[in-house]
């Protein structure tokens, strides 16, 4: 007979820093009960009381494990679950093997939970509040980079804006000693890298020069400059250059264009100058010429905007680093620390290349981030570091029809090589979407153009209600998949997302999840409960 497990559960003491109502060790503890309530939070205490609730309760049957020294949270920015099918079957039939046998890299990690994404005030939410949750504890509502929901969208005042700030948990680990540190495929200024360092109302003010004529408060890339933190962000690396140099600066990339700032600042830099043993990159070479022994302060910024998909990074004259890579010299930097350290990494451009209802580059998107989640795992100890693999939300992303087994995910959807027809006889995809830029119009078809990331119209002979693709290779990388409804920019949809987790605090991770308890899960696991 098994020796029963008798623990108590300690009362939770995390302050919220900055929120108007700070919370204490007693107002947690006080008439605590484990568990979701069916009363909505309404507030950015009861968000944060009610995600610590949650954590509680999946620890509560269970000993007292292993705690963590470091914590690594991958984003698969609009991964959604559809996302990690198709790309698992991708993968296996890039490499010639059963794509429906095949696993992503943290597919095989050992604990799995669903997030639910509805922000503050969206059913389906945007970047900004889904990764000011995972990483604040608390929900917030659309645009709003680790504020609370009592903000308004527009609000210019720095005092204000100081007044309804969230710490973050990459704030609480500077404050502990710790070393930390964001990579990216996106801009640094963008939402979800952002909300680690930055406290704004509105995510578009990303440099002074997005700001309104009357704000106080700093653009985000001044916020990473100004960070008052322990020591600073150890790591700092993506793209978005143009939003750290003067708009009178040529690029070092591209000498016709100028940077975004009318400041006059270079914050690349001031970087160099704020600390010791720091280094400023803006290509490969420079990249991999980093030691990570010698360098204590790593800026990388890698194109004047985004990085570019893993399928056209080839194409980068000046050449830029794999996510994989990113992630293995982060690591190398922070692993330094003896006080442990906190990672997040984004792979930022999926969502972007569903916007463009282009499946194969968020595909291929989301197998670099499986492999810098490899990499990651390869080069750390499973005792000491917790991985976290999740989305922010998902996409409006369909795998559908009949195919057999082994047909190829991009292609016309077939059984035993024979292609299936619609009610109009013409041959459709296994993959489509519900809205976005690849509605046809009838006898028209859209592809992808990675010249300007637009897209460009093809006029050929098709039925007025969908285009004959008899003669198409929807394998082609630039194919956009066919959509339901017209729009522009394909949107987020918003069901549940994906948590992945492996190592010391993973078997939090159960059940299905508000999506604020992430962070409520690195901390518990880091021992701050």
């Amino acid at each position: 007979m098994k020796n029963p497990i008798n623990y108590r559960l300690k009362a939770l003491a995390i302050g919220m820093g900055a929120l108007s109502a700070t919370l204490s060790v007693d107002a947690i503890a006080r008439d605590h009960k484990p568990g979701q309530s069916d009363q909505v939070p309404t507030s950015a205490t009861e968000w944060f009381k009610a995600g610590q609730s949650a954590v509680l309760l999946n620890k509560s049957d269970l000993p007292k494990l292993r705690k963590a020294k470091n914590v690594i949270l991958f984003v698969g920015d609009g991964m959604g679950v559809s996302t990690v099918t198709a790309s698992r079957i991708l993968e296996g039939q890039l490499q010639g093997r059963d794509g429906e046998y095949n696993r992503l890299g943290f597919e095989k990690f050992s604990n799995l939970a669903l997030s639910v994404t509805a922000s503050a005030n969206q059913q389906t939410s945007d970047s900004a509040p889904t990764a000011t949750a995972m990483v604040t504890g608390i929900k917030t509502n659309d645009g709003a980079i680790s504020v609370d929901q009592d903000i308004d969208r527009m609000e210019p005042s720095a005092d204000i804006t100081a007044a309804h700030s969230v710490k973050t948990i990459l704030e609480r680990a500077e404050e502990r000693g710790m070393s930390t540190g964001v990579v990216t495929t996106a801009r640094f200024t963008h939402a979800t890298p952002a909300v680690n360092y930055a406290h704004i109302s509105n995510r578009d003010w990303e440099a002074d020069s997005n700001l309104p004529a009357n704000a106080s408060v700093k653009d985000i890339a001044r916020q990473l400059l100004e960070f008052p933190y322990g020591n600073g962000l150890e790591v700092a690396i993506g793209g978005g250059r143009s939003y750290f140099i003067p708009n009178n600066q040529p690029d070092p990339e591209y000498p016709s264009q100028k940077g975004r700032r009318k400041d006059g600042r270079d914050l690349t830099l001031e970087w160099l100058s704020k600390y010791n043993n720091s280094e400023y990159v803006w290509n490969k070479d420079q990249f991999d010429a980093i030691d990570p022994k010698k360098t204590e302060h790593l800026l990388g910024l890698f194109e004047r905007s985004h990085m570019r998909y893993e399928a056209d990074r080839k194409d980068d004259a000046a050449g830029e680093p794999s996510l994989a890579d990113m992630t293995e010299k982060a690591i190398q930097i922070l692993q330094k620390n003896k006080k442990g350290y906190y990672l997040m990494v984004e792979a930022g451009r999926i969502d972007h290349a569903h916007h463009a209802g282009n499946a194969y580059r968020a595909l291929t998107d989301a197998i670099a981030l499986s492999d810098a989640v490899k990499k990651a795992r390869a080069i750390t100890n499973d005792k000491d570091t917790l991985i976290l693999v999740t989305a922010d939300h998902s996409h409006v992303f369909t795998i559908a029809g009949y195919p057999s087994r082994g047909n190829p995910i991009l292609g016309k959807t077939a059984v035993d090589g024979v292609e299936l027809t619609d009610s109009l006889g013409l041959p459709y995809t296994t993959l489509s979407y519900a809205n976005g830029p690849g509605w046809t119009g009838g006898a028209q078809r859209k592809e992808f153009n990675p010249a300007n990331e637009g897209t460009v119209t093809a006029t050929y002979a098709g039925n007025a209600l969908r285009p004959n693709l008899t003669a198409i290779d929807t394998t082609n990388p630039n194919y956009l998949q066919e959509a339901t409804v017209p729009m522009g920019s394909e949107t987020h949809a918003g069901e549940e997302v994906a948590i992945y987790a492996d190592g010391p605090g993973a078997y939090l991770v159960r059940g299905t999840l508000e999506q604020n308890a992430i962070y409520h899960v690195m901390a518990d696991a880091l021992g701050w409960h």
